[in-house]
């Protein structure tokens, strides 16, 4: 069956939570996307950040939402979400400084994941020892090969 469209890639993934700071902390500080902007709408009850990575055709981005107010529908940040996955140019010294920055890793350690490449998760909770997390949605850090590198750098 032909399709009158064709997927891409990835253009962007919405993330929602009580605090759009704890998930810009995750997301821009830990992780390294930039922030773009800011869109508020009391119609849609969301505040929310406008990050990206990457430019042009490789950008994606990541909206990080909270509600105006948590007790109004759309209910922005209840939205479950199962795992995002990120390509990563070098998975053992990501995780060595984002553990040492406070980021909780699920159990398993980096591993081979179902699509052959080197994977860990990051935990959708954080705890004493490592405060920080994915704030409830489990994150996905993938080994990209050397070709992904090459045409995402």
């Amino acid at each position: 069956m032909s399709k009158p469209f064709k997927i891409l890639g990835i253009q962007q993934i919405a993330i929602g939570g009580e605090d759009k700071d704890r998930l810009r902390k995750l997301w821009v500080d830990l992780l390294g996307f930039q922030y773009k902007s800011t869109f508020v709408s009391e119609r849609e009850n969301v505040d929310e950040d406008i990050c990206a990575i990457g430019s042009g055709a490789h950008e994606i981005e990541v909206d990080l939402m909270q509600p105006l107010d948590s007790n109004k529908k759309p209910a922005v940040h209840q939205t479950p979400l199962n795992h995002v996955g990120l390509w990563v140019d070098d998975l053992p010294k990501a995780v060595e400084w984002l553990s040492a920055n406070g980021l909780r890793f699920a159990p398993g350690g980096i591993r081979r994941g179902a699509g052959g490449h080197d994977i860990t998760f990051v935990h959708p909770k954080g705890n004493d020892e490592f405060p920080f997390s994915g704030e409830g949605v489990l994150i996905e850090l993938v080994q990209a090969p050397p070709e992904v590198i090459s045409a995402l750098s």
